[in-house]
């Protein structure tokens, strides 16, 4: 049964990186706001409460590196580069932080949000390094502005959504233990 269970996983992990792959472009056709809509997160933050922090963290490095490489979005250096970063913490933070805290509702919403602050400021981290590189420059105010501010209406609903699906996909779970 357990390797069925890892090959169910590995399955379920591919379709997150195809719905990653995929969400920008519906996001995408509304303007102004797409971006801001953070659509590669949902799938990678999915991922890792479902199939658990390694493939989470698999889905997180690879989704926005296989668009950027495919599609040319996000353009690779720094954008793709440090999304992997911080999209590899929201997965592997929402599958430890799930596998650790009481399977209690509202410590679903305090593995999300916890590993949505982690990957913010792993981004962060990884974007002082790599516009560094370039000899750029990355501050205090930019990075409140590009994780947060501009971010804004992701979050929300990522903070709405996923425990949702996630709560959900328990409660089918539990019944399909019971028959």
């Amino acid at each position: 049964m357990r390797k069925n269970n890892n090959i169910f996983k590995m399955v379920l992990a591919a379709m997150f990186l195809a719905m990653a792959y995929v969400l920008p472009f519906f996001t995408g056709q509304i303007p102004e706001i797409g971006s801001m809509l953070c659509p590669m997160h949902i799938p990678v933050l999915l991922c890792g409460f479902i199939c658990g922090w390694p493939w989470g963290l698999a889905v997180g490095l690879f989704a926005p590196l296989l668009r950027s490489v495919i599609l040319g979005m996000p353009p690779l250096f720094p954008t793709a580069v440090c999304m992997a970063f911080e999209l590899s913490a929201y997965g592997a933070m929402t599958g430890l932080f799930y596998k650790w805290l009481p399977k209690k509702k509202g410590f679903i919403y305090v593995s999300l949000i916890s590993a949505m602050v982690i990957g913010r400021l792993v981004w962060g981290l990884a974007m002082l390094v790599c516009t560094g590189i370039k000899g750029g420059s990355f501050g205090i105010k930019i990075f409140l502005a590009s994780a947060i501010s501009n971010a804004l209406p992701g979050i929300v609903i990522q903070i709405v959504l996923v425990p949702l699906v996630v709560m959900l996909l328990e409660r089918v779970m539990r019944s399909e233990e019971n028959r």
